[in-house]
């Protein structure tokens, strides 16, 4: 299957996830997960990656990185709203690069990307989190210019926290 290539520079090249992707989708959440030590909240599966990603028009989407024909990292994104700049944005829900690959700009790359996809769609931001004690992606990001929002906590209720409510 022939792919829609987004970005291609020098050896990285860049396209959007297909539904045959999914295997690799999950391996690099699996690769995340370890780098976060979070492994053990991992519970997606390929089926469900493939029903999320590729069976709604609404879902998250995937741009997946590869040096020549290696794949070296992806970032998940989906859109979200801000009722106070009364635009669409996007949250980067995920940006890993594997490793070895680090120091050759790819993550930088992705995250234009996206932000190129902003722009082309009069978004009004992107967004994301990042662990407190990434601080070498901290670091990253700030060089970029983007700011922490020292005012804002992260909330969540898990799937056992909403069954009683």
């Amino acid at each position: 299957m022939e792919f829609d290539l987004i970005h291609s520079k020098s050896n990285l090249k860049i396209r959007a996830a297909a539904p045959e992707d999914c295997y690799l989708i999950l391996q690099f959440i699996r690769e995340l997960a370890d780098y976060e030590k979070l492994s053990h909240e991992v519970v997606a599966t390929e089926e469900i990656l493939k029903k999320a990603f590729f069976n709604t028009t609404t879902g998250p989407q995937c741009l997946l990185a590869f040096e020549h024909e290696t794949p070296v990292g992806f970032a998940i994104y989906f859109y979200n709203f801000s009722s106070f700049l009364g635009k669409q944005g996007i949250y980067l829900e995920d940006l890993f690069i594997r490793p070895k690959f680090r120091g050759k700009s790819y993550g930088k790359v992705l995250l234009l990307e996206l932000v190129k996809i902003a722009k082309e769609k009069n978004l009004g931001r992107v967004e994301w989190s990042v662990l407190d004690w990434n601080t070498s992606a901290i670091e990253f990001y700030k060089k970029l210019g983007a700011c922490t929002m020292q005012e804002w906590t992260v909330m969540r209720l898990t799937e056992a926290a909403m069954t009683p409510l």
